[in-house]
């Protein structure tokens, strides 16, 4: 039998987002009207840009971060977090535990950008470098049996609650929707943020999206539960889960309408667009969902479609080289 997920209300989503208690931004929505992305866009569509990159730390991990540590006891609170992170998470995570009054230990593969460290570290973590995300994991665990509380990456029902405030504040600021892109790495973004927009707009189809190199969603949709990649193989590090976990597979799996999955080439060619068109700097998960709106193309035809812009922590070097990449037929 399949496991029934805890599915937020929208009372309860609400009352989430009351207890940011100023911690979270509410960041703003824009009508994307430009000429290069008229030319390009689905024909007669309206594109409402949800801007999540203008979330403090620049992505919307802070939103199911807080939500989790909120619940923390004085005590836990006292000993402390730990998490394990290639940035964002971590970034995200040091920004909560400042918030709250505790301490922020955040384990990373010696992989990770050398910008998004000393971002954890200048938020306030101390940081771990271990050699991949396997002992990265291994060393979070010994640290939690020692006292400090785990912080997941994206699994759980508080995350979900947490990412689904993003949902609810994206339809109060539009209106309705007739298509919402949203990507996928783990799945917290995208359980949190369907179950609130299928609650209030059932008839809105929701698009998950993935990059061709880390398309761990899809290969449990298929399968019919949770399944693990060899290794992820995109320039969009932030999706490159290398397994996908149940509660959040479950939420995806119950309100998601369709996957749809985008190279690395059309990650950076809607990077392109974003910088030359939106004039915004996004890291290549964040054009995820502009990558999966041109290649749906006149699917989305005469419809208002609704374009979460999920982060923007990306180093000058590689944003330059995805935007060089990327270019022909932009411009």
């Amino acid at each position: 039998m399949r496991p029934t997920p805890t599915i937020p209300t929208i009372e309860q989503i609400q009352r989430a987002w009351q207890r940011f208690d100023g911690h979270i931004r509410e960041t703003p929505s824009w009508e994307w009207v430009g000429h290069r992305v008229d030319r390009l866009k689905p024909a007669g569509s309206t594109l409402m840009l949800k801007l999540e990159l203008l979330q403090h730390t620049g992505t919307f991990k802070p939103r199911g971060a807080l939500t989790v540590m909120r619940e923390l006891t004085p005590e836990q609170l006292e000993r402390g977090i730990v998490g394990v992170s290639a940035g964002n998470h971590g970034m995200a995570i040091a920004f909560a535990a400042s918030r709250l009054g505790t301490r922020a230990t955040v384990v990373m593969p010696k992989t990770a950008n050398p910008a998004r460290v000393a971002a954890c570290r200048a938020l306030g973590a101390a940081t771990e470098l271990t050699d991949d995300i396997a002992t990265a994991f291994a060393r979070a665990e010994v640290m939690q049996a020692e006292g400090k509380f785990f912080v997941h990456p994206f699994e759980g029902p508080l995350t979900a609650l947490g990412t689904a405030t993003l949902g609810l504040e994206f339809l109060r600021q539009v209106g309705k929707l007739d298509a919402l892109i949203v990507a996928i790495g783990g799945g917290g973004l995208a359980a949190g943020v369907a179950c609130a927009v299928k609650q209030l707009q059932p008839k809105c189809r929701i698009y998950g999206v993935e990059p061709v190199g880390a398309d761990t969603m899809r290969r449990s949709f298929e399968a019919g539960s949770p399944q693990a990649i060899d290794a992820v193989r995109t320039i969009a590090d932030s999706l490159g889960a290398p397994a996908a976990m149940p509660h959040s597979f479950e939420l995806c799996r119950n309100h998601i309408d369709e996957l749809v999955q985008v190279t690395d080439d059309e990650l950076c060619s809607a990077m392109a667009l974003l910088f030359a068109d939106a004039k915004l700097a996004v890291e290549p998960a964040g054009a995820a969902s502009t990558a999966a709106m041109l290649q749906l193309g006149d699917r989305l035809a005469d419809q208002r479609v609704g374009i979460i812009v999920c982060g923007a922590n990306v180093d000058p070097d590689t944003h330059a080289e995805c935007l060089q990449r990327g270019r022909d037929g932009i411009v």
